[in-house]
């Protein structure tokens, strides 16, 4: 059957072409470029959201990571040195010893170096001194002391100020109470090597309660010095917390690392003060203590040094990454309170202090 009207071939041609679109083919149709320009742009703004909040969360974790791991190290090393320089001068009296009897002979606390006419055996470094202290480092401070002198013998390098790291040197009698002991029972220095046994002969009190003379009294002394020196940790040089003591084969090793300064203010007593009328007059650096007016007019360094009662401790202590984002983040104040607008690298540092009292100060 063919149509009433023949059709052109045109419309036959668009008949045949012609696509029938869905009612709802309006929804299916591709984004304008200007709605993926919006969408790209809001896609970006939420990556740069979320980036900068990462990096930011990861600096604060740096950031309070570095600030735990110094309050540690800082911890660690006041300590130490409170621990330590709380035992200087101990001798404690001895059961069954004899006084003021033969001066040569006698004494209720163990003798010290000093009372040459006392017979002494053994390697030992017995000291006159407890406690001595330096602006600066000894010259001498790793020395094995061939002489029996003690921390007696150590000498500060001359023209020491509160710029570098002090040093400083403390001598008590140890036990296995005081220290660490070794597995068969010795005391022990700050390095846990054991001690020198030092052999007295002294005057005591028998049973049947005469005066007799000991010749096999033994004790031993601990000398230690503390430090700041260098300690390559992990291929980098790192500024630590330095022990020397006078152990068997003891030589100097790090303690503490990130230490970068110590500074020592000693507290003295005046020189009519005794040691039941105790009070500190004021503190007093290293090198005063040889030269203010009241204790250079004793006769010799022990008693000067034997008028220190208590001691300040400052430890600058700093991360152990550069972790500051810049300079004025890496600002600080230094152990005199002064603060540090230059940096020298983007280290975190602060400074931790602390007073100890001196208990023993007899020795």
């Amino acid at each position: 059957i063919f149509p009433a009207s023949p059709m052109s071939f045109c419309e036959i041609q668009a008949m045949s072409t012609k696509v029938v679109r869905p009612a709802n083919a309006q929804g299916q149709l591709g984004l304008s470029l200007i709605e993926l320009l919006v969408s790209m742009a809001i896609g970006l703004i939420i990556m740069v959201a979320a980036i900068s909040a990462y990096l930011g969360s990861a600096g604060a974790g740096r950031m309070a990571e570095a600030q735990s791991r110094m309050n540690e190290d800082a911890q660690a090393a006041l300590s130490i040195l409170s621990q330590q320089i709380r035992m200087a001068g101990n001798n404690p009296d001895q059961p069954n010893r004899v006084d003021n009897v033969d001066p040569t002979l006698t004494s209720l606390r163990n003798p010290v170096y000093g009372a040459t006419s006392l017979p002494l055996a053994g390697t030992h470094t017995t000291s006159l001194m407890a406690i001595r202290g330096c602006d600066g480092t000894f010259t001498n401070i790793n020395s094995t002391n061939a002489s029996t002198t003690g921390i007696d013998s150590l000498v500060c390098v001359p023209g020491g100020t509160n710029t570098v790291p002090d040093s400083i040197a403390v001598s008590y009698e140890a036990d296995r109470f005081n220290t660490i002991p070794t597995a068969s029972g010795l005391p022990t220095d700050c390095l846990g090597n054991s001690l020198p046994i030092v052999t007295a002969t002294v005057s005591t009190i028998d049973n049947a309660g005469a005066v007799v003379s000991s010749p096999n009294n033994t004790y031993s002394v601990a000398d230690n010095r503390f430090y700041v020196g260098t300690a390559t940790v992990g291929g980098v040089v790192t500024p630590s917390l330095y022990c020397k003591g006078n152990g068997g084969g003891s030589t100097q090793m790090p303690l503490v690392e990130n230490v970068d300064s110590l500074q020592f203010q000693y507290g003295t007593m005046s020189t009519a003060s005794t040691s039941t009328t105790a009070s500190v007059a004021g503190y007093l650096p290293a090198s005063e203590i040889l030269t203010e007016s009241t204790l250079a007019a004793l006769a010799s360094d022990d008693l000067r040094w034997a008028k220190v009662a208590t001691v300040r401790i400052c430890v600058l202590v700093r991360s152990t990454t550069a972790v500051a984002p810049d300079a004025a983040s890496a600002q600080y104040t230094d152990c005199s309170g002064t603060l540090v607008s230059t940096p020298p690298d983007l280290h975190l540092r602060r400074a931790y202090t602390t007073t100890v009292v001196l208990r023993n100060r007899r020795l």
